[in-house]
């Protein structure tokens, strides 16, 4: 499909909350075919609709593991479980890592594509990851929770973001 430019946290876009998707329709797919391109291209672990300047409630997530791409559609989470500190980054602030705290599990109730709902569950980095990108939707950045910043030895080292 298309690359989209993903807005960077200085634009004003990203501290909106993003409305409700009521079509689920080809504008929808087009969208989600569209950041999962953009993702790709990024190579980063999620994607929410604001930050590519859409205020919807969609995101996305794929960690490169067995689960593939999640599309999550107007999700919401409905459980979170336990305590976990870890390794956080964002697309829309490069060149920047920290350490967040987050649910160790979460529980989230979403729509597909087409508009049937399901739920599902993250542990550890999935947990971070759909949190991560609900807090997009909800006009908040991962940089608003940081217990402390990565220094640049540390980043060069790697590991998940």
């Amino acid at each position: 499909m298309a690359i989209r430019n993903i807005l960077t946290s200085e634009d004003p876009v990203l501290r909106k909350t993003s409305r409700p998707v009521t079509n689920f329709d080809k504008r929808l797919h087009i969208l989600l075919d569209d950041m999962a391109d953009t993702l790709r291209e990024a190579a980063g672990a999620g994607l929410a609709a604001p930050q590519v300047g859409v205020l919807r409630r969609v995101c996305i997530v794929d960690l490169g593991d067995d689960d593939g791409l999640t599309e999550l559609v107007n999700p919401e989470i409905v459980s979170a479980e336990g305590r976990q500190e870890g390794r956080e980054g964002c697309l829309s602030v490069p060149g920047v890592a920290a350490v967040v705290a987050r649910p160790e599990r979460v529980t989230v109730r979403a729509r597909d594509r087409r508009g049937n709902e399901f739920t599902t569950t993250g542990e550890g980095l999935r947990a971070r990851a759909y949190c991560h990108e609900i807090d997009h939707l909800d006009g908040k950045l991962y940089t608003e929770d940081v217990i402390r910043y990565l220094t640049e030895e540390e980043m060069a080292e790697g590991g998940e973001e």
